[in-house]
């Protein structure tokens, strides 16, 4: 009797080997992206707002972390066919989002993106020292 069972446990088995799919599995994990820009998207924020979400500068109508003015917005909106408000700017995705699309207009160069973020001239310059400290 016991080898009658032995002997058909073995058949089952090699008969589940001959005829089992073979299958492979590759489980990756998924990972947020790195952005080439982090260190400066959180130094921007914290020159223009301190960090604060809620950031308003009335004289300006500078809204959000990022301290984005109206004239921005409406440049962005048209260029994108969007409609973002003043309001949405507290959203810290959206105001990231902004940024970030007027960053890769100028590439990879942080000081030439916190520059141009900041406006021109040659207040700029100091603008982008104090990005830096906090880089």
């Amino acid at each position: 009797m016991r080898r009658i069972i032995s002997t058909f446990i073995l058949s089952l088995v090699v008969t589940i080997l001959l005829w089992a799919p073979k299958t492979y599995v590759l489980e990756i994990e998924s990972v947020d992206p790195i952005s080439s820009y982090d260190a400066l998207i959180r130094a921007v924020v914290m020159v223009e707002s301190g960090g604060n979400l809620l950031a308003y500068n009335p004289k300006e109508q500078a809204t959000g972390p990022f301290q984005i003015r109206p004239i921005r917005l409406l440049d962005y909106n048209m260029r994108t066919h969007k409609s973002y408000t003043l309001n949405d700017m507290y959203d810290y995705d959206i105001s990231k989002e902004i940024f970030i699309y007027f960053a890769k207009k100028r590439g990879k160069n942080f000081e030439m993106i916190a520059r141009s973020w900041n406006g021109s001239g040659p207040k700029t310059l100091e603008y982008w020292k104090e990005v830096k400290k906090h880089i």
